[in-house]
């Protein structure tokens, strides 16, 4: 029996970052579960789309492993990188990045910091990104005089269902959290709850949520435990 306060975790982030924070749970005594909600392709990235490109902006650590092992990879080492936050500043200097400069943690909030280091009239900035976004940076930049041009680099192909095992605990009561990290995981967690009949077991889940925004797609379960994270 886990000791007051411990708890299985259902972690739903795609690989490599759901097995990471399986062990950062368990070294803190949680039980942890991995189920993928989205499994993560990246798509073929041109070097010519970096012709005439001063900049680069990412805004998830999957755009830059999109690079690894491409021949573009030298050259867009070469650019100053913006990263939307600490992680992905981290993966980008793993790939070699000489000037990253770090945002807030959010994609918009790093808008302004690109605004306010660049001057639009010399910039040529290249966004790279997920088919969905939940902030259209491009746009928003744009607004303010720069140039952007986007890479679609990578895609999410969501979970069509439970695996057994899975299905089996969350039934037997056996899962007593799921991290949801992004609205677009929470609506597939919502869908595949429903799929599998599982809304039953779901009020007795707490829901640990990353933002307000993916808190909002599980009102189709109706009275769920939510958590937010306070940032």
């Amino acid at each position: 029996r886990r000791d007051a306060g411990l708890m299985h975790i259902l972690v739903t982030r795609p690989e490599p970052d759901g097995l990471k924070l399986k062990g950062l749970l368990e070294a803190r005594g949680h039980a942890a579960t991995v189920e993928p909600l989205l499994t993560v392709s990246f798509e073929p990235f041109d070097r010519e789309e970096l012709e005439g490109v001063t900049a680069l902006i990412a805004t998830s650590r999957n755009a830059l492993r999109a690079l690894r092992g491409s021949l573009t990879q030298q050259a867009a080492r070469e650019l100053k990188l913006y990263a939307v936050g600490t992680a992905t500043a981290e993966e980008a200097r793993r790939l070699g990045f000489g000037t990253v400069i770090k945002g807030p943690g959010t994609a918009a909030g790093l808008i302004p910091v690109i605004a306010s280091t660049l001057d639009p009239a010399e910039e040529m900035l290249l966004h790279l990104r997920g088919e969905q976004v939940a902030v259209d940076v491009r746009g928003e930049l744009e607004a303010q005089g720069f140039r952007v041009a986007e890479a679609i680099v990578y895609r999410m192909q969501p979970a069509q269902a439970f695996s057994d095992g899975v299905r089996e605990l969350i039934s037997q009561r056996d899962i007593e959290a799921v991290m949801l990290m992004s609205p677009q995981t929470a609506a597939i967690y919502v869908k595949l709850m429903q799929k599998a009949r599982l809304q039953l077991p779901a009020r007795l889940i707490t829901h640990l949520c990353l933002s307000p925004a993916v808190a909002a797609r599980l009102k189709p379960l109706g009275a769920v435990p939510v958590e937010v994270a306070e940032t």
